[in-house]
């Protein structure tokens, strides 16, 4: 009977960890949710409220693994930042993390902007102000907690930090454009103690990626004044390309895919690199600086295609290898405005069935194809917000600066 009820330990660990929202954007950092057990009919389902807590302010996405719910905050009128943790299934309450952080004269100032991400039982975040920390996610107790700006000489940017930590190995690797030379931080996970330091460029906004490219990894960069590609063993600078960002908002999500990568900014539009057979090589394969300007939100794609928020026309499909435009929405998916957002997930990526969660708080069902979109379903779950939710299992878990909602969206 032993191994017979440890395949079902085994398998039942497994099905847990798929309903799991661990880290920014999801557990491939690419908004593939893509839930077992979908209905044919989800638009129809009501979406039903399972629980609600008291949060404050920040835009720090929510994520889930094993259970617990977890995202960082800012009481108001505390010069101090927190890291929640919530049982998934009731919302109630289990541990609170709290420390120090002067916000001085951060613009946005309500609270942190990274998501926390959850790794093989340790929670790792970073704090507006600069505060790293590893704790036990079942307990909150402290592993590590590293000031980096103290420490490593990581400098501020206007709107705090905001790039979610990413796990590499044995390594946490932290956007934090310390001088001189580390735009990113590797600090080893366990300990908390420098690895390596790369990078020449000041802090932007956006979290670190890891590709693969002809069989070799690379670590994406965007900062505000360039575009690198570091090797994430050693930190070395492989190229960098230079593309310098009014107001140093280098926000947006990055996109790779067959050689390509494509990054896009609200004031100097878009740019796609093509990296060589070489890791040092890149060249500019198209660019289009005024019809596609992103900001914050991640773009989605599928067969060839870039889904992207606009700042002024809304959501827009286009071709990642040429840059041609094929539809903008007219923002009719999230209100028009001067900062739009909204965040997207793949909800049944073969069918192209998205699902976002728009600056109004309202969860839209939208089929996404190269001719256009179809809005299926809009449900009101969360008041503003610019921060990602978890979409786990057939859950997501939402945040705005009072509050934090859990909503079942079909019957288990």
């Amino acid at each position: 009977m032993r191994p017979r009820l440890l395949c079902l330990a085994l398998l039942a660990a497994a099905s847990a960890s798929a309903s799991d929202w661990p880290r920014w954007r999801g557990p491939t950092g690419d908004g593939r949710w893509n839930p077992s057990g979908l209905p044919a009919d989800v638009a129809r389902h009501e979406p039903e409220r399972q629980w609600t807590a008291e949060v404050g302010g920040g835009y720090s996405g929510v994520t889930v693994a094993n259970g617990r719910v977890h995202l960082m905050d800012r009481p108001k009128g505390e010069a101090v930042e927190r890291l929640l943790c919530f049982d998934a299934a009731t919302g109630q309450p289990l541990w609170t993390h709290r420390w120090q952080a002067d916000y001085g004269r951060m613009e946005y100032a309500n609270g942190p902007r990274a998501s926390v991400t959850l790794h093989e039982g340790r929670t790792y975040s970073l704090g507006a102000a600069g505060m790293a920390c590893c704790l036990d996610a079942a307990t909150g107790a402290v592993i590590w907690q590293v000031d980096t700006v103290r420490e490593h000489g990581a400098r501020v940017p206007t709107w705090g930090f905001a790039a979610s930590p990413v796990i590499d190995g044995p390594r946490v690797l932290l956007h934090v454009g310390a001088e001189p030379n580390g735009s990113v931080l590797a600090l080893d996970r366990t300990s908390g103690a420098l690895v390596w330091r790369g990078g020449p460029d000041r802090a932007g906004y956006c979290t670190p990626e890891l590709i693969t490219h002809r069989g070799a990894r690379q670590l994406i960069l965007w900062g505000p004044e360039l575009i690198q590609g570091l090797n994430p063993d050693t930190g070395a600078t492989l190229w960098t390309w230079p593309y310098k960002i009014t107001y140093g908002v280098s926000i947006a999500q990055p996109w790779y895919h067959d050689g390509i990568l494509v990054v896009s900014g609200y004031w100097h539009g878009t740019k796609a690199l093509r990296l060589g057979d070489t890791p040092g090589k890149v060249d500019l394969a198209w660019e289009n600086e005024k019809d596609m300007c992103g900001l914050m939100s991640a773009p989605l794609f599928k067969d060839g295609l870039l889904f992207l928020l606009d700042k002024t026309r809304g959501l827009q499909c286009f071709e990642h290898a040429t840059g041609r435009l094929r539809w903008s929405d007219a923002n009719t998916l999230t209100p028009k405005d001067r900062n739009p957002q909204m965040s997207l997930a793949w909800l049944k990526e073969s069918e192209g069935l998205a699902a976002l969660l728009n600056a109004s708080g309202e969860l839209v069902y939208v089929r996404l194809g190269p001719d256009g979109f179809e809005e299926l379903a809009r449900h009101q779950i969360i008041g503003k917000t610019w921060a990602h939710p978890a979409f786990a299992g057939n859950r997501v878990f939402a945040r705005s600066d009072t509050e934090l909602a859990a909503w079942r969206l079909w019957p288990d």
